[in-house]
Protein backbone atom coordinates (compact mmCIF):
# COMPACT_ATOMS: atom_id res chain seq x y z
CA UNK A 1 0.00 0.00 0.00
CA UNK A 2 1.07 3.66 -0.41
CA UNK A 3 3.12 4.87 2.57
CA UNK A 4 0.98 6.91 5.04
CA UNK A 5 1.96 10.46 5.90
CA UNK A 6 3.17 11.29 9.42
CA UNK A 7 -0.31 12.39 10.53
CA UNK A 8 -1.90 9.34 8.91
CA UNK A 9 0.64 7.13 10.68
CA UNK A 10 -0.27 8.73 14.01
CA UNK A 11 -3.98 8.14 13.34
CA UNK A 12 -3.29 4.55 12.30
CA UNK A 13 -1.35 3.99 15.52
CA UNK A 14 -4.36 5.23 17.50
CA UNK A 15 -6.65 2.82 15.66
CA UNK A 16 -4.26 -0.12 16.13
CA UNK A 17 -4.16 0.62 19.85
CA UNK A 18 -7.97 0.92 20.03
CA UNK A 19 -10.02 -0.08 16.94
CA UNK A 20 -13.12 1.41 18.61
CA UNK A 21 -11.62 4.87 19.07
CA UNK A 22 -13.80 7.72 17.79
CA UNK A 23 -12.61 10.39 15.39
CA UNK A 24 -13.15 13.04 18.06
CA UNK A 25 -11.01 11.11 20.54
CA UNK A 26 -8.22 10.90 17.97
CA UNK A 27 -8.57 14.60 17.19
CA UNK A 28 -8.26 15.49 20.89
CA UNK A 29 -5.28 13.18 21.42
CA UNK A 30 -3.37 14.43 18.38
CA UNK A 31 -4.33 18.09 18.52
CA UNK A 32 -6.08 17.98 15.17
CA UNK A 33 -9.48 19.13 13.94
CA UNK A 34 -12.04 16.34 13.69
CA UNK A 35 -12.50 17.15 9.99
CA UNK A 36 -8.76 16.63 9.45
CA UNK A 37 -8.94 13.23 11.15
CA UNK A 38 -11.93 12.30 8.98
CA UNK A 39 -10.01 13.24 5.83
CA UNK A 40 -7.01 11.18 6.92
CA UNK A 41 -9.23 8.18 7.71
CA UNK A 42 -10.72 8.41 4.22
CA UNK A 43 -7.20 8.58 2.75
CA UNK A 44 -6.07 5.55 4.77
CA UNK A 45 -9.07 3.62 3.48
CA UNK A 46 -8.21 4.44 -0.14
CA UNK A 47 -4.59 3.41 0.47
CA UNK A 48 -5.73 0.05 1.84
CA UNK A 49 -4.49 0.66 5.40
CA UNK A 50 -8.12 0.39 6.60
CA UNK A 51 -10.95 -1.69 5.17
CA UNK A 52 -13.72 0.84 5.43
CA UNK A 53 -16.09 1.68 8.25
CA UNK A 54 -15.41 0.30 11.70
CA UNK A 55 -11.62 0.68 11.28
CA UNK A 56 -11.11 -2.92 10.17
CA UNK A 57 -7.39 -3.57 9.79
CA UNK A 58 -6.19 -5.77 6.89
CA UNK A 59 -4.66 -9.18 7.52
CA UNK A 60 -0.88 -9.47 7.07
CA UNK A 61 -1.30 -12.05 4.28
CA UNK A 62 -4.35 -11.67 2.11
CA UNK A 63 -5.60 -12.41 -1.40
CA UNK A 64 -8.55 -10.77 -3.15
CA UNK A 65 -10.19 -12.76 -5.96
CA UNK A 66 -12.04 -10.75 -8.57
CA UNK A 67 -14.35 -12.17 -11.25
CA UNK A 68 -16.84 -14.95 -11.75
CA UNK A 69 -19.17 -16.54 -9.20
CA UNK A 70 -21.26 -19.12 -11.00
CA UNK A 71 -23.55 -22.08 -10.43
CA UNK A 72 -21.94 -25.13 -12.03
CA UNK A 73 -24.01 -27.96 -13.42
CA UNK A 74 -22.07 -31.05 -14.48
CA UNK A 75 -23.43 -34.07 -16.32
CA UNK A 76 -21.14 -37.05 -16.88
CA UNK A 77 -22.03 -39.49 -19.63
CA UNK A 78 -22.44 -43.12 -18.64
CA UNK A 79 -21.50 -44.29 -22.14
CA UNK A 80 -19.79 -42.70 -25.17
CA UNK A 81 -21.75 -39.62 -26.20
CA UNK A 82 -24.00 -39.86 -29.25
CA UNK A 83 -24.72 -36.51 -30.98
CA UNK A 84 -28.25 -35.23 -31.64
CA UNK A 85 -30.00 -37.51 -29.16
CA UNK A 86 -30.56 -37.97 -25.45
CA UNK A 87 -27.65 -39.49 -23.52
CA UNK A 88 -27.77 -41.14 -20.08
CA UNK A 89 -25.80 -39.14 -17.51
CA UNK A 90 -25.27 -38.58 -13.81
CA UNK A 91 -25.72 -34.97 -12.70
CA UNK A 92 -24.53 -32.65 -9.94
CA UNK A 93 -24.65 -28.95 -9.14
CA UNK A 94 -22.26 -26.86 -7.07
CA UNK A 95 -20.96 -23.31 -6.71
CA UNK A 96 -18.34 -22.50 -9.35
CA UNK A 97 -16.71 -19.76 -11.39
CA UNK A 98 -12.95 -19.29 -11.72
CA UNK A 99 -12.50 -16.48 -9.17
CA UNK A 100 -14.96 -18.13 -6.77
CA UNK A 101 -13.20 -21.50 -7.09
CA UNK A 102 -9.80 -19.92 -6.49
CA UNK A 103 -11.19 -18.12 -3.42
CA UNK A 104 -12.61 -21.36 -2.00
CA UNK A 105 -9.35 -23.23 -2.56
CA UNK A 106 -7.39 -20.46 -0.84
CA UNK A 107 -9.79 -20.36 2.10
CA UNK A 108 -9.52 -24.13 2.53
CA UNK A 109 -5.74 -23.68 2.60
CA UNK A 110 -6.14 -21.22 5.48
CA UNK A 111 -5.35 -17.99 3.63
CA UNK A 112 -7.48 -14.89 4.38
CA UNK A 113 -9.42 -14.34 1.17
CA UNK A 114 -12.02 -11.92 -0.21
CA UNK A 115 -14.21 -12.23 -3.29
CA UNK A 116 -15.25 -9.28 -5.45
CA UNK A 117 -17.98 -10.47 -7.80
CA UNK A 118 -21.60 -9.96 -8.81
CA UNK A 119 -24.58 -12.29 -8.31
CA UNK A 120 -28.28 -12.10 -8.92
CA UNK A 121 -30.90 -11.30 -6.30
CA UNK A 122 -32.02 -14.93 -6.37
CA UNK A 123 -31.74 -18.22 -4.54
CA UNK A 124 -28.70 -19.27 -6.53
CA UNK A 125 -26.82 -16.11 -5.58
CA UNK A 126 -27.69 -16.55 -1.92
CA UNK A 127 -26.56 -20.19 -2.07
CA UNK A 128 -23.16 -19.19 -3.48
CA UNK A 129 -22.60 -16.45 -0.89
CA UNK A 130 -23.72 -18.57 2.06
CA UNK A 131 -21.39 -21.37 0.99
CA UNK A 132 -18.42 -18.99 0.89
CA UNK A 133 -19.31 -17.37 4.21
CA UNK A 134 -19.31 -20.83 5.77
CA UNK A 135 -15.71 -21.26 4.60
CA UNK A 136 -14.64 -17.90 6.01
CA UNK A 137 -14.38 -16.01 2.69
CA UNK A 138 -15.11 -12.27 2.94
CA UNK A 139 -18.01 -11.63 0.53
CA UNK A 140 -18.77 -8.10 1.70
CA UNK A 141 -17.70 -6.70 -1.68
CA UNK A 142 -19.94 -8.95 -3.80
CA UNK A 143 -22.60 -6.90 -5.60
CA UNK A 144 -26.15 -8.33 -5.50
CA UNK A 145 -28.33 -7.14 -8.39
CA UNK A 146 -31.90 -7.61 -9.60
CA UNK A 147 -30.89 -6.71 -13.18
CA UNK A 148 -29.75 -10.22 -14.19
CA UNK A 149 -29.78 -13.79 -12.82
CA UNK A 150 -26.73 -15.37 -11.23
CA UNK A 151 -24.39 -16.80 -13.85
CA UNK A 152 -24.66 -20.51 -14.69
CA UNK A 153 -22.23 -22.91 -16.36
CA UNK A 154 -23.15 -26.37 -17.64
CA UNK A 155 -20.53 -28.97 -18.59
CA UNK A 156 -21.14 -32.26 -20.38
CA UNK A 157 -18.38 -34.71 -19.52
CA UNK A 158 -17.29 -37.85 -21.31
CA UNK A 159 -17.32 -41.14 -19.37
CA UNK A 160 -13.61 -40.63 -18.53
CA UNK A 161 -14.31 -37.20 -17.00
CA UNK A 162 -12.89 -35.08 -19.83
CA UNK A 163 -15.11 -32.25 -21.07
CA UNK A 164 -17.10 -32.84 -24.25
CA UNK A 165 -18.93 -29.51 -24.44
CA UNK A 166 -19.96 -26.68 -22.14
CA UNK A 167 -22.47 -23.82 -22.13
CA UNK A 168 -22.41 -20.65 -20.07
CA UNK A 169 -24.91 -17.89 -19.28
CA UNK A 170 -22.65 -15.06 -18.12
CA UNK A 171 -24.77 -12.01 -19.02
CA UNK A 172 -24.59 -10.72 -15.46
CA UNK A 173 -20.89 -9.95 -15.83
CA UNK A 174 -21.71 -7.20 -18.33
CA UNK A 175 -22.71 -5.30 -15.17
CA UNK A 176 -19.22 -5.76 -13.71
CA UNK A 177 -18.19 -2.18 -14.51
CA UNK A 178 -15.18 -0.20 -13.23
CA UNK A 179 -17.54 1.18 -10.56
CA UNK A 180 -17.37 -2.25 -8.90
CA UNK A 181 -13.60 -1.79 -8.64
CA UNK A 182 -14.02 1.70 -7.17
CA UNK A 183 -16.36 0.32 -4.50
CA UNK A 184 -13.96 -2.47 -3.54
CA UNK A 185 -10.67 -0.64 -4.04
CA UNK A 186 -9.69 -0.43 -0.33
CA UNK A 187 -9.91 -4.24 -0.16
CA UNK A 188 -7.73 -4.58 -3.25
CA UNK A 189 -5.23 -1.96 -2.07
CA UNK A 190 -4.76 -3.83 1.23
CA UNK A 191 -4.06 -7.22 -0.38
CA UNK A 192 -0.75 -8.94 -1.03
CA UNK A 193 -2.08 -10.44 -4.26
CA UNK A 194 -5.14 -9.66 -6.35
CA UNK A 195 -6.30 -12.43 -8.67
CA UNK A 196 -8.71 -11.70 -11.53
CA UNK A 197 -10.30 -13.91 -14.15
CA UNK A 198 -11.40 -12.58 -17.55
CA UNK A 199 -15.14 -12.67 -16.88
CA UNK A 200 -15.48 -8.88 -16.33
CA UNK A 201 -15.68 -6.63 -19.41
CA UNK A 202 -12.55 -5.39 -21.18
CA UNK A 203 -13.00 -1.87 -19.77
CA UNK A 204 -12.97 -3.20 -16.21
CA UNK A 205 -9.91 -5.38 -16.77
CA UNK A 206 -8.07 -2.51 -18.44
CA UNK A 207 -8.90 -0.26 -15.47
CA UNK A 208 -7.67 -2.91 -13.04
CA UNK A 209 -4.38 -3.41 -14.90
CA UNK A 210 -3.79 0.33 -15.20
CA UNK A 211 -4.46 0.97 -11.50
CA UNK A 212 -2.35 -2.04 -10.50
CA UNK A 213 0.72 -0.37 -12.02
CA UNK A 214 0.68 2.17 -9.18
CA UNK A 215 -0.49 -0.15 -6.40
CA UNK A 216 1.49 -2.15 -3.86
CA UNK A 217 -0.34 -5.44 -4.46
CA UNK A 218 0.73 -7.90 -7.11
CA UNK A 219 -1.76 -8.79 -9.84
CA UNK A 220 -2.40 -12.25 -11.28
CA UNK A 221 -4.86 -12.90 -14.12
CA UNK A 222 -6.26 -16.07 -15.68
CA UNK A 223 -7.46 -16.09 -19.30
CA UNK A 224 -10.48 -18.40 -18.61
CA UNK A 225 -11.07 -19.18 -22.30
CA UNK A 226 -9.99 -18.23 -25.81
CA UNK A 227 -13.07 -16.03 -26.48
CA UNK A 228 -12.35 -14.00 -23.34
CA UNK A 229 -8.73 -13.30 -24.26
CA UNK A 230 -9.89 -10.26 -26.23
CA UNK A 231 -10.75 -8.61 -22.92
CA UNK A 232 -7.09 -8.38 -21.93
CA UNK A 233 -5.25 -5.18 -22.87
CA UNK A 234 -2.62 -5.63 -25.58
CA UNK A 235 0.05 -4.21 -23.27
CA UNK A 236 0.27 -6.68 -20.38
CA UNK A 237 2.46 -4.38 -18.28
CA UNK A 238 1.00 -4.25 -14.76
CA UNK A 239 0.13 -7.96 -14.73
CA UNK A 240 2.65 -9.62 -12.44
CA UNK A 241 1.56 -13.17 -13.27
CA UNK A 242 -0.49 -14.49 -16.18
CA UNK A 243 -2.04 -17.98 -16.24
CA UNK A 244 -3.04 -19.59 -19.56
CA UNK A 245 -3.18 -22.96 -21.21
CA UNK A 246 -1.15 -23.41 -24.38
CA UNK A 247 -4.14 -23.00 -26.73
CA UNK A 248 -5.03 -19.69 -25.08
CA UNK A 249 -1.42 -18.48 -25.22
CA UNK A 250 -1.17 -19.36 -28.91
CA UNK A 251 -4.42 -17.51 -29.61
CA UNK A 252 -3.20 -14.40 -27.81
CA UNK A 253 0.27 -14.42 -29.36
CA UNK A 254 -0.78 -15.55 -32.84
CA UNK A 255 1.62 -18.49 -32.64
CA UNK A 256 1.42 -22.25 -33.13
CA UNK A 257 3.66 -23.50 -30.33
CA UNK A 258 3.36 -27.20 -29.49
CA UNK A 259 4.55 -29.47 -26.70
CA UNK A 260 6.30 -28.50 -23.48
CA UNK A 261 9.08 -26.66 -25.28
CA UNK A 262 6.39 -24.72 -27.14
CA UNK A 263 4.66 -23.92 -23.85
CA UNK A 264 7.95 -22.55 -22.54
CA UNK A 265 8.32 -20.38 -25.66
CA UNK A 266 4.73 -19.17 -25.23
CA UNK A 267 5.41 -18.25 -21.59
CA UNK A 268 8.40 -16.22 -22.72
CA UNK A 269 6.23 -14.61 -25.39
CA UNK A 270 3.74 -13.49 -22.75
CA UNK A 271 6.58 -11.92 -20.79
CA UNK A 272 7.71 -10.12 -23.93
CA UNK A 273 4.21 -8.59 -24.11
CA UNK A 274 4.70 -7.09 -20.63
CA UNK A 275 3.64 -9.74 -18.10
CA UNK A 276 6.03 -10.03 -15.17
CA UNK A 277 5.74 -13.81 -15.11
CA UNK A 278 3.74 -16.46 -16.94
CA UNK A 279 2.49 -19.99 -16.28
CA UNK A 280 1.42 -21.92 -19.39
CA UNK A 281 -0.22 -25.28 -18.77
CA UNK A 282 -0.45 -28.30 -21.03
CA UNK A 283 -2.74 -30.54 -18.97
CA UNK A 284 -1.35 -34.03 -18.39
CA UNK A 285 1.78 -33.16 -20.39
CA UNK A 286 3.11 -30.62 -17.90
CA UNK A 287 3.61 -26.92 -17.24
CA UNK A 288 5.95 -24.13 -18.37
CA UNK A 289 6.96 -21.15 -16.26
CA UNK A 290 8.73 -17.96 -17.34
CA UNK A 291 10.17 -15.36 -14.97
CA UNK A 292 12.65 -12.54 -15.36
CA UNK A 293 15.39 -14.99 -14.39
CA UNK A 294 14.58 -18.05 -16.50
CA UNK A 295 12.05 -20.17 -18.37
CA UNK A 296 11.60 -23.82 -17.49
CA UNK A 297 9.22 -26.76 -17.75
CA UNK A 298 8.20 -29.59 -15.46
CA UNK A 299 6.07 -32.70 -15.95
CA UNK A 300 2.51 -33.10 -14.71
CA UNK A 301 1.87 -34.79 -11.39
CA UNK A 302 0.74 -38.37 -11.92
CA UNK A 303 -2.96 -38.70 -11.03
CA UNK A 304 -5.97 -40.97 -11.33
CA UNK A 305 -8.48 -38.43 -12.64
CA UNK A 306 -12.19 -38.63 -11.92
CA UNK A 307 -13.22 -35.17 -13.20
CA UNK A 308 -10.91 -32.49 -14.58
CA UNK A 309 -13.31 -29.58 -13.91
CA UNK A 310 -11.71 -27.01 -11.60
CA UNK A 311 -8.17 -28.38 -11.91
CA UNK A 312 -6.89 -25.18 -13.51
CA UNK A 313 -8.47 -23.05 -10.79
CA UNK A 314 -6.87 -25.26 -8.12
CA UNK A 315 -3.53 -24.88 -9.89
CA UNK A 316 -3.84 -21.11 -9.66
CA UNK A 317 -4.81 -21.23 -5.98
CA UNK A 318 -1.96 -23.55 -5.07
CA UNK A 319 0.51 -21.29 -6.86
CA UNK A 320 -0.79 -18.14 -5.14
CA UNK A 321 -0.82 -19.93 -1.77
CA UNK A 322 2.91 -20.60 -2.05
CA UNK A 323 3.74 -17.19 -3.54
CA UNK A 324 2.14 -15.51 -0.53
CA UNK A 325 4.25 -17.79 1.68
CA UNK A 326 7.38 -16.50 -0.06
CA UNK A 327 8.19 -19.24 -2.61
CA UNK A 328 9.66 -18.37 -5.99
CA UNK A 329 7.29 -18.82 -8.93
CA UNK A 330 8.77 -22.10 -10.28
CA UNK A 331 8.47 -23.78 -6.89
CA UNK A 332 5.02 -22.30 -6.26
CA UNK A 333 3.74 -23.47 -9.65
CA UNK A 334 4.87 -27.03 -8.93
CA UNK A 335 2.74 -27.03 -5.77
CA UNK A 336 -0.07 -25.54 -7.84
CA UNK A 337 0.24 -28.43 -10.29
CA UNK A 338 -0.01 -30.87 -7.37
CA UNK A 339 -3.21 -29.23 -6.13
CA UNK A 340 -4.60 -29.38 -9.66
CA UNK A 341 -3.86 -33.11 -9.79
CA UNK A 342 -5.49 -33.68 -6.40
CA UNK A 343 -8.60 -31.86 -7.63
CA UNK A 344 -8.92 -34.13 -10.67
CA UNK A 345 -9.09 -37.08 -8.27
CA UNK A 346 -12.28 -35.64 -6.75
CA UNK A 347 -15.70 -35.42 -8.38
CA UNK A 348 -16.03 -31.82 -7.12
CA UNK A 349 -14.68 -28.65 -8.74
CA UNK A 350 -12.93 -27.88 -5.43
CA UNK A 351 -11.55 -30.82 -3.49
CA UNK A 352 -13.90 -31.13 -0.48
CA UNK A 353 -11.14 -32.48 1.75
CA UNK A 354 -8.61 -29.79 0.85
CA UNK A 355 -6.53 -28.52 3.77
CA UNK A 356 -2.90 -27.57 4.39
CA UNK A 357 -2.44 -31.04 5.87
CA UNK A 358 -3.77 -32.77 2.73
CA UNK A 359 -1.45 -30.72 0.53
CA UNK A 360 1.57 -31.43 2.76
CA UNK A 361 0.76 -35.13 2.85
CA UNK A 362 0.98 -35.29 -0.96
CA UNK A 363 4.15 -33.27 -1.52
CA UNK A 364 6.03 -36.53 -2.05
CA UNK A 365 4.18 -36.86 -5.38
CA UNK A 366 6.20 -33.99 -6.85
CA UNK A 367 9.04 -35.29 -9.00
CA UNK A 368 12.45 -33.97 -8.08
Amino acid sequence: MTVPSDQERAILDCIIANPFVSQQEMADALGLARSTVAAHVASLTQKGALLGRGYILPAARRVVCLGGAVLDRKYQALAPLVPATSNPVTGARSPGGVARNVAENLARLGLPTSLVSIVGEDGTGREILNHLRGLGVDVSQVVVTAEAPTAEYTAILKPDGDMAVAAADMRIFDLYTPAVLDRAWPHLAAANWVFADCNPPAETLATLVERARGAAFRLAIDAVSIPKLARLPRDLTGIDLLFMNLDEANALLGTAHAGLDGARDAAQGLRARGAGGAVVTLGARGTAVATVEAALTFPAVAAAPVDTTGAGDAMIAGTLHRLVAGDALPSAARVGALLGALTTESAASVHPGLSPQLLDANLHRLTI
